[in-house]
């Protein structure tokens, strides 16, 4: 079904109005997206060197705990989290149960010794800041928020992009970059051939990175929904003053499910367990579940499992997104592949960005660096 002309103007017009307010912002995660597709590797240089241990025997968690609370007396500790690649624990203490960000303490532990281990704390660095720059532009919620809408006006372009680019498929092969036209026509080419070839791609970061920006609210829709429920049902019952041992915690659960990947223990009156509980989550060891989280309600005052329970389907979708964002299902070969298509993405984009700002460009009569009439046609997609 062939395109109208008025037709054809109204999604060159969307292509061209929603790329131009969202470039510069996706120029920039583009270019710090880079470093961040090797957090893994980079970190790995940050990290203390292991002392080989023979034994795989779990380290005490009560004595972790008892090590990382010495050092904030007066702070609690939230949780427990275990590194994905290395045998590490680490513990977070905060100014509050609720602490933010900027109110915790990270102490990492070697989960098979249970030495204190010396590794920086992963909210400081560079990597940290980049990480926090490429995230929400160092404003916080905000500031992610308003990089996940640009990411929606991105996905409107991306759409418009394809519909814009169609009718140069009946007159021109595809992908193809003319050599002997005026270099706005190669310019034009070469931003629909990077274009058209990472389509795919772009659109898959696009919505994982979407989806990431909504952490947050999303993780509070669970913590109000469901976990409210649970803690509903206790809140007549007088408080704990002693909790089990988080070592019983654990065995309980590797007892019900002993192929589990430990992924987080959370304290009881932790944002993600209740007064009344601990909260263990873990995932799975296939490649169809290593990324989906399940978790499981300790009951506090006896260590029994109270409720072993999937996370929503909106958690799901974040646990799949972080991987699929930068890369990280297939080890460093797709990762190189996703640098690859990033640069091909900021290739895009500037040359997207070159094309408005030459068009725009105020012309003088007789300036020999005048754009043709006839590019200028071709540049808006009309001929």
């Amino acid at each position: 079904m062939a395109i109208s002309r008025n037709t054809m103007k109204v999604w060159h017009a969307t292509h061209k109005w929603s790329s131009l307010i969202c470039t510069v912002f996706l120029l920039m995660l583009c270019i710090t997206g880079l470093p961040l597709i090797f957090h893994a590797e980079i970190d790995e240089l940050s990290l203390p060197e292991f002392i080989e241990v023979q034994s795989e025997k779990q380290a005490s968690l009560a004595v972790i705990e008892l090590l990382a609370r010495a050092e904030k007396p007066d702070w609690p500790l939230i949780f427990l989290f275990w590194d994905e690649s290395k045998p590490m624990i680490s513990a977070v203490l905060g100014t509050s149960v609720s602490a933010g960000e900027s109110d915790v303490l990270i102490a990492p532990f070697d989960s098979r010794t249970g030495e204190r281990l010396a590794a920086p704390a992963k909210n400081e660095g560079v990597m940290a800041f980049i990480l926090d720059l490429h995230a929400s532009m160092l404003m916080g919620l905000p500031g992610t928020l308003f990089l996940g809408f640009m990411g929606f006006i991105f996905f409107i372009s991306i759409i418009s992009g394809v519909v814009v680019y169609a009718p140069y498929i009946k007159r021109l092969s595809f992908a193809t970059v003319r050599q002997n036209k005026d270099k706005n026509i190669k310019r034009l080419d070469t931003h629909n051939m990077v274009g058209i070839i990472t389509v795919a791609w772009v659109s898959v970061v696009t919505i994982s990175g979407i989806i990431l920006t909504l952490v947050t609210p999303l993780t509070a829709i669970w913590q109000n929904g469901e976990l409210a429920k649970i803690k509903a049902q206790y809140q007549n019952i007088a408080p704990l003053k002693k909790y089990v041992s988080p070592d019983i915690v654990l065995a309980n659960v590797l007892k019900k499910v002993p192929d589990a990947n430990i992924a987080f223990m959370s304290w009881p009156g932790s944002p993600y367990a209740t007064p009344y509980h601990y909260t263990v989550g873990w995932k799975g060891n296939t490649p169809l579940t290593e990324h989906l989280l399940k978790v499981a309600l300790i009951d506090a005052s006896t260590g029994e499992i109270s409720s072993m329970r999937e996370t929503p389907w909106y958690l799901d979708m974040i646990n799949i997104s972080v991987p699929l964002h930068f890369g990280d299902y297939g080890g460093l070969p797709l990762k190189i592949i996703w640098t690859i298509l990033n640069i091909m993405a900021i290739v895009t984009l500037w040359t997207g960005l070159l094309l408005w700002l030459k068009k725009h460009k105020k012309v003088r009569v007789g300036n020999t660096q005048e754009i043709p009439k006839n590019a200028l046609i071709e540049i808006e997609g009309l001929r």
